[in-house]
């Protein structure tokens, strides 16, 4: 294949993207340290720590670009944030929000596969990393405060008010809740910390015992606990403990117990230190269910209703099934462009309630995935509305408008539904199939819902996976140029050379011009192959000076704003005279409403090259095009060509007369898709000039 630095615009987009992602990660790091330096304690400046910050997010940036996730890479990164004593709870919720939205943000990773389950697993590590930090850091401070107890006691033997007033300064400061109590648990002295723990005063606790707060199904195992200690057993126990506070609400604490000797070593007391995990239990809980649900709208994400997913059809009801409704918003963009970030957010929560409240009497699951976009899995009953019904029920809900300020905004939806799938099928692949029906349904406008087919989906997996393998298959020299003649009817002498698209696929054989520059369409790499096509053919036909050649391009093609640019470094790469190109546009681009396509071809025109309209129908839109611009000639559409011409069809009529009206500007017109003498002749009749076709070729 011939080089395409001098024509792609790839590495100009890469040095862009590059520029933009250095950007993102300096935002995303500026942001961090932010939070960090005015929530909590960092021993560095906003600057130095930024730095720092922005390492880890490059490491963390391609530890995501991995198939899989090393978490022991989460550690790593814990530890050096503790190193800059950044391992309390309040760094660990920045660190959480910072992360989980900018990583799931970021434009660099959005080529990412599983992009949000990477993240969700990334973030999820993180939070367990940062517990283990914070229960060692628990453990480290239990163990100083023993060693402390265990000389105060040592020395209480020599002398006892050396001994409690040490006692009483280690009491005192610790934040972890120190008791003494006697042999059967009752309270002796207690500090303030425990009282703020249990929500009892140290008189109220002077008429209880340790074992009285214990929660009842674990006082027993409790007891054992500290009579094991008393009995020699062990020397102390450590063990996770229910306390009810005086207000009837579990604290979830630590127990670390030891018995306090007297001078004749006989056991005397406990000494119990008491450390409260009840809100690192609860920032457990809650970074759990902000792994498993969207920030915004509280709905359970897209790793949480594909895990539920998988449940719902092992228990499908075989009679009745569920049915799955994918939906994407419609016009979302143009609300958040319109109208600003927050309207939308808060139209993305209105939606998420009217969706839970259209939901409310059924068995079912609503979720919001990225975006704009919402799913449903509804376990369907004998009560269930049907498919129809229920679609009609969530649009007409959706679209009463939502008040939002002095604005009245509404969302209707777009909705692929999979009814009553195979109960064995996998999740991922039911979430594949509604995705691709939800596709089909916004490609025939707004409001449009399309039911699951699996002729449908098969076609389209089809389709997405040759597009998939298209810039492959260029690179690799299956793509190639062919030509197919232009010929005059009057004569049937070839007046030029049209250059078409093949692909010898090895599994599909060989695909038409047509399906190349459909599937190129889709992916967006026509806008490089298009060049490509355009270079290889003037450079092999630059020596024939004596037939003219005939490129068509696509709309994304005859839109481009570095057409002009590029046609003309062609031209002058390959010294293809302008007036040997005939560069065909589509028409329905040239009456496009911005009118790009438009203005590149009078340039092109202008500067020498003929202009064709391609797809020509005859309508009075399209013969707009040949009164306002500098046209050569027209190619009748192929499905024009295709219809049998009847006497009296208004449709033949109009054809007979098209050739006629089109001259009357001076222009030519090609008829495309001849395949047989008689079209040819009654073409030739209806007064066209050139034709193309199988006939020809």
């Amino acid at each position: 294949m011939p080089p395409r630095e001098s024509i792609s615009p790839l590495p100009d987009d890469l040095n862009v993207a590059t520029s933009d992602a250095i950007r993102e990660r300096y935002k995303l790091a500026r942001k961090w340290a932010y939070l960090m330096c005015h929530n909590t304690y960092v021993p560095l400046s906003q600057g130095e720590l930024e730095s720092q910050l922005l390492d880890m997010i490059a490491r963390l940036v391609a530890a995501l670009r991995q198939d899989s996730i090393d978490l022991e890479f989460a550690a790593d990164l814990t530890e050096r944030l503790v190193a800059m004593n950044c391992a309390d709870s309040v760094s660990l919720r920045c660190t959480v929000d910072v992360l989980g939205r900018g990583l799931l943000l970021s434009a660099e990773l959005r080529d990412v596969d599983r992009l949000a389950e990477k993240v969700v697993s990334m973030v999820g590590a993180l939070g367990s990393c940062y517990a283990e930090s914070i229960r060692k850091a628990v453990l480290r401070q239990q163990e100083e405060l023993e060693r402390a107890l265990i000389m105060a006691v040592r020395d209480a033997r020599w002398n006892l008010k050396v001994s409690e007033a040490r006692f009483d300064e280690v009491a005192t400061c610790s934040s972890s809740g120190i008791v003494i109590t006697d042999l059967d648990g009752r309270f002796i002295r207690a500090n303030h910390s425990f009282g703020q723990i249990v929500d009892y005063t140290t008189a109220e606790l002077a008429t209880l015992s340790l074992f009285d707060l214990a929660h009842p199904d674990e006082a027993p195992y409790l007891r054992e606990a500290y009579q094991a200690v008393l009995n020699g057993e062990h020397e102390r126990f450590r063990h996770g403990q229910r306390l009810v506070r005086q207000d009837g609400e579990i604290a979830r604490v630590s127990l670390t117990a030891t018995v306090l000797r007297d001078g004749d070593d006989r056991p005397r007391h406990f000494v119990t230190v008491v450390e409260d995990g009840t809100e690192l239990k609860l920032l457990q809980n809650e970074l759990s269910r902000q792994a498993l649900h969207d920030v915004l709208t509280g709905l359970p994400n897209r790793q949480f209703f594909t895990t539920h997913l998988e449940s719902v059809l092992r228990r499908a009801d075989p009679m009745y099934g569920v049915t799955l409704y994918h939906l994407d918003l419609d016009a979302f963009s143009l609300i958040t462009g319109g109208l600003g970030r927050k309207t939308g957010d808060l139209l993305l929560i209105a939606v998420a309630e009217r969706l839970k409240a259209v939901l409310a009497g059924e068995k079912a699951m609503v979720a919001r995935f990225d975006g704009d976009e919402f799913a449903i899995i509804v376990e369907n009953s004998p009560t269930s509305p049907d498919v129809l019904t229920m679609v009609t029920t969530i649009n007409n809900e959706l679209s009463e408008p939502v008040y939002i300020g002095e604005h009245g905004v509404a969302a209707t939806a777009s909705i692929g539904v999979v009814n009553r799938p195979p109960r064995n099928m996998d999740p991922s692949e039911l979430l594949r199939a509604s995705d691709m029906t939800l596709r089909r349904a916004k490609s025939n406008g707004r409001r449009q819902w399309e039911l699951f087919h699996p002729e449908h989906h098969d076609r389209d997996r089809r389709t997405f996976s040759l597009a998939a393998a298209m810039p492959g298959a260029w690179e690799n020299g299956e793509l190639a140029v062919t030509y197919r003649p232009i010929v005059r009817l009057t004569d049937k002498e070839v007046v030029g050379t049209e250059a078409t698209l093949r692909w010898d696929h090895p599994e599909h054989g060989l695909l038409c011009d047509e399906r190349c520059l459909e599937l190129a369409e889709e992916t967006g790499l026509i806008l490089a192959l298009g060049p490509w096509l355009l270079r290889t053919a003037c450079e092999q036909l630059r020596w024939d000076k004596t037939i003219p050649l005939s490129v068509n391009l696509t709309e994304q093609q005859a839109c481009d704003g570095d057409l002009v640019g590029e046609v003309g470094k062609v031209l002058r790469d390959t010294g293809m005279p302008p007036e040997r190109l005939w560069l065909g546009m589509p028409v329905q681009a040239l009456l496009a409403d911005k009118g790009e396509a438009m203005d590149n071809m009078r340039l092109l025109a202008e500067n020498g090259v003929k202009a064709v309209a391609v797809d020509f129908g005859g309508t009075s839109g399209d013969m707009v095009c040949v009164e306002d611009l500098p046209l050569h000639a027209v190619r009748v559409a192929p499905w024009l060509t295709a219809r049998e011409p009847l006497p009296g069809s208004p449709l033949t009529h109009s054809l007979l007369d098209m050739a006629s009206l089109v001259h009357l500007s001076g222009t030519q017109v090609i008829v495309d898709g001849v395949i047989s003498e008689e079209k040819a002749q009654w073409w030739r009749n209806a007064g066209a000039d050139f034709a193309q076709g199988a006939l020809f070729s």
